[in-house]
C-alpha cells in the first residue's frame, strides 16, 4: 500500500508517454484514405526512435510504413513526401501507409549567410513551405508523422498557422533530454544572437535556440573574425557553462560527449583569457572547469583549478567568489576524508558569507558542515547544523533546500533507529520535490526511503522503490550516467544482503562496466563497484576471484584517496581479514 501511495504522488511522465504512444497509433490508423496531419514533439533522440520503430512494428500489415527525412537547405515537408510516393507504386494508388517525417530536429533557427535581408534561416525556409504549400499535401490519402521538437512546435503555431489548424493531433512525449536551450540562459550570447532571429516577432526574451545553431554560431564567428576575436572568449565559456549545466540536470544527450565539449570551450575561453588578460574572466573559467574535473575524480587536477582561482579573486577582492572557492575546496576535501581541513575551508567560506549576508550561501554552509559532522559519527552536532540550515531555507522560501534538508534530517533519525520519524522525514522531502517537478531529487528520495525499508528487513517494498529509482533515472539521464550505475549498484546490493546472489552478480558487473567507461579505471566510484563484487564472490566461496578484485579497490584508494582515508582503510581490514580466513581454511584442509 505505501508504494502505490508513493506512486499515486509521483508524476508519471512514462505513463504519459504510453498514453500519448496509444493516441498516435490509433490516430495512424484511423486516419486512412485522406491526408491526415500528426505532429510528434520529442527532444530525446533515442525516444523518438523508439517510438517509431515501435508503432511501425505494432501496425497492421495493411498498413505500410515508410520513413524519409527533410532535405536541410530546402526542407520541404511536400517535396520530402513526394519523393516517397515518386519511386513507390502502392502509395501512387492511394495504399493504406504511414509516412514518417523526420530532420526538422536538424534544421537552424539562426540566419547564416551573408547577411542580407533575403538571408533565410533553414528553419524559416520549413515554416515557409509549410504555410504555403499545404494545399499541395491533399494529394496525400495517408498518415503523415512529423516530427519536431519542443523548440519547433513552439514556433509551429506562429510562423505557420494555416497547416498548424489542418493537424489532426500532437503528441508530446517527455523526457528531462533537452534539444534546445532557453533564451533566459543566453545572455551573453544575445547581442550575438539577436541579429540572426529570422522575424521581427521572435522575442529575444523569450525563445528555445537549438544547440546547433550556437556551434555553428561560434565557428562561424571564428572564421569570420579569427581565433583571437577578444569576444569569443565570452562565447566559449558561456558554450562550456550551458553544456555543464546540461550535464548536472541530466538534460543532455551524450554525458560522455557533451562533458567532453563542456572541457574543450572552457579551455579555450581560458587560452584566450590569457591572450587578453582577463584574469576576472580566468578565474571563473578555472572554477567551472574544476567542478567537472572534480565530478570526473580528477580531484588533485580540480584543487589545482580552485586555487589558481581564488588566487585571483583574493588579488581582486571579489569576497563573495572566495567564498565559493573556499567552499570548492572544501568539497574536495571532504571527498579525500579530511574532515578537519575540510571544516576549516567551509569555515572560512561560512565567515565571508556572513559578513556578506549571503543567506542562501550561509544555509548551504551550515548544511555541508552537518554532512562533515555526521561522517564523523557527531550525529547531535550534525543534527543541530542541519535544523540551521532548514531554518533559514525555510525563511528564504527555499523549497528545493528544505527537501535536501528534511532528506538529510530522514537520514539522522534512521540512524537513531526513529524509523517512523525518519519515514516522515522522508516523506516530506520526497512529496515537496514531486511538487517541484524534481525528478532526479525525486530518484534520490525512493533510494532513502527504500534504505529505510531495507534495515527494517521489508526487503519488498525497497525492491520496489529502488526499481522505480533505476527507471526513473534511465528514462531521465539515459543508460550512460553515473547516476544510472549507482542504481543498479543500490539494487545489487539489496539482492546481496538477502543472498539473492545470481541476481547481484550481473547487476554488479552492469554497473562496473558502465563506471569504467564513464569515469575511467582510476575513479573512486570505480573501486567501490571493484569492492562490492569482491565481498560478493568472498560470499559466493570464489576465493580466486575475490581476492584480486579486493586489491585492485586497494590500490585504487590508495592512489587517489591517500592511505589514511576511511575508505582505504576499511578495504585494507577487509582485505586482511579476506587473508586471514584463507589462511585459516589452508590450515584446516
Amino acid at each position: 500500500m505505501e508504494n502505490e501511495e508513493i506512486n499515486d504522488t509521483i508524476n508519471n511522465p512514462a505513463q504519459q508517454n504510453q498514453d500519448n504512444y496509444d493516441d498516435l497509433l490509433v490516430s495512424i490508423e484511423a486516419g486512412q484514405g485522406q491526408l491526415n496531419l500528426l505532429i510528434a514533439v520529442a527532444d530525446d533522440p533515442a525516444l523518438r526512435q523508439k517510438i517509431i520503430d515501435e508503432y511501425e512494428a505494432e501496425l497492421p500489415p495493411t498498413i505500410r510504413a515508410y520513413r524519409v527525412e527533410l532535405a536541410r537547405e530546402e526542407p520541404s515537408l511536400r517535396a520530402a513526401v513526394a519523393s516517397v510516393v515518386e519511386t513507390d507504386e502502392y502509395l501512387r494508388q492511394g495504399g493504406a501507409a504511414v509516412v514518417t517525417v523526420t530532420g526538422a530536429e536538424k534544421l537552424l533557427f539562426l540566419k547564416f549567410g551573408d547577411g542580407s535581408e533575403d538571408t533565410k534561416s533553414q528553419q524559416e525556409k520549413f515554416f515557409g513551405y509549410l504555410q504555403w504549400t499545404r494545399e499541395a499535401l491533399r494529394q496525400f490519402p495517408f498518415s503523415i508523422v512529423l516530427w519536431v521538437t519542443a523548440q519547433l512546435e513552439k514556433e509551429l503555431a506562429k510562423k505557420s498557422p494555416d497547416f498548424w489548424s489542418w493537424r489532426k493531433g500532437v503528441f508530446r512525449f517527455q523526457s528531462t533530454t533537452k534539444a534546445a536551450i532557453s533564451s533566459r540562459e543566453l545572455s551573453e550570447m544575445l547581442p550575438f544572437i539577436e541579429t540572426r532571429l529570422f522575424s521581427e516577432s521572435d522575442d529575444p526574451e523569450d525563445f528555445l535556440l537549438p544547440l546547433a545553431d550556437l556551434q555553428h554560431l561560434i565557428t562561424q564567428t571564428e572564421q569570420q573574425r579569427g581565433l583571437k576575436y577578444p569576444s569569443l572568449s565570452s562565447l566559449y565559456a558561456s558554450m562550456g557553462k550551458l553544456y555543464k549545466n546540461r550535464l548536472e540536470r541530466g538534460e543532455c544527450q551524450d554525458y560522455l560527449q557533451e562533458q567532453a565539449l563542456a572541457i574543450e570551450y572552457f579551455q579555450k575561453a581560458i587560452d584566450l583569457q590569457k591572450k587578453l588578460g582577463d584574469r576576472a574572466g580566468m578565474a571563473i573559467s578555472w572554477v567551472q572547469l574544476g567542478d567537472i574535473q572534480r565530478n570526473r575524480g580528477n580531484w588533485d587536477e580540480a584543487e589545482k583549478l580552485y586555487r589558481q582561482s581564488l588566487e585571483i579573486e583574493t588579488e581582486l577582492g571579489d569576497r563573495a567568489r572566495m567564498a565559493s572557492s573556499w567552499a570548492s575546496l572544501g568539497n574536495i576535501e571532504r571527498f579525500r576524508g579530511n574532515w578537519d581541513e575540510a571544516e576549516k575551508l567551509y569555515r572560512q567560506s561560512l565567515e565571508i558569507e556572513t559578513e556578506l549576508g549571503d543567506l542562501a550561501g550561509m544555509a548551504s554552509s551550515w548544511g555541508v558542515l552537518g554532512d562533515i559532522q555526521r561522517n564523523r559519527g557527531h550525529w547531535d552536532e550534525a543534527e543541530k547544523l542541519y535544523r540551521q540550515s532548514l531554518d533559514l531555507r525555510t525563511e528564504l522560501g527555499d523549497l528545493a533546500g528544505m527537501a535536501s534538508s528534511w532528506g538529510v534530517l530522514g537520514d539522522i533519525q534512521r540512524n537513531r533507529g526513529n524509523w517512523d520519524e525518519a519515514e516522515k522525514l522522508y516523506r516530506e522531502s520526497l512529496y515537496l520535490r514531486t511538487e517541484l517537478g524534481q525528478e532526479l531529487e525525486l530518484a534520490d528520495s525512493l533510494n532513502n526511503l527504500a534504505g529505510l525499508y531495507e534495515s527494517q528487513g521489508r526487503y519488498e517494498s525497497a525492491e520496489l522503490l529502488l526499481v522505480q529509482a533505476l527507471e526513473m533515472r534511465k528514462r531521465i539521464l539515459g543508460v550512460n550516467h553515473p547516476d544510472v550505475a549507482s542504481s543498479l549498484n543500490n539494487l545489487a546490493n539489496l539482492y546481496y544482503s538477502q543472498g539473492r546472489y545470481e541476481e547481484a552478480e550481473p547487476l554488479y558487473l552492469q554497473a562496473l562496466k558502465m563506471k569504467k567507461r564513464i569515469l575511467g579505471v582510476n575513479h573512486p566510484d570505480v573501486a567501490s563497484s571493484l569492492n562490492n563484487l569482491a565481498s560478493l564472490y568472498s560470499s559466493q566461496g570464489r576465493y580466486e576471484q575475490a581476492e584480486p578484485l579486493y586489491v585492485q579497490t586497494l590500490e585504487i584508494f590508495k592512489r587517489i584517496l591517500g592511505e589514511n582515508h576511511p575508505h582505504t582503510i576499511a578495504v585494507q581490514k577487509n582485505l586482511d581479514r579476506f587473508r586471514d580466513e584463507m589462511q585459516a581454511k589452508m590450515n584446516q584442509d
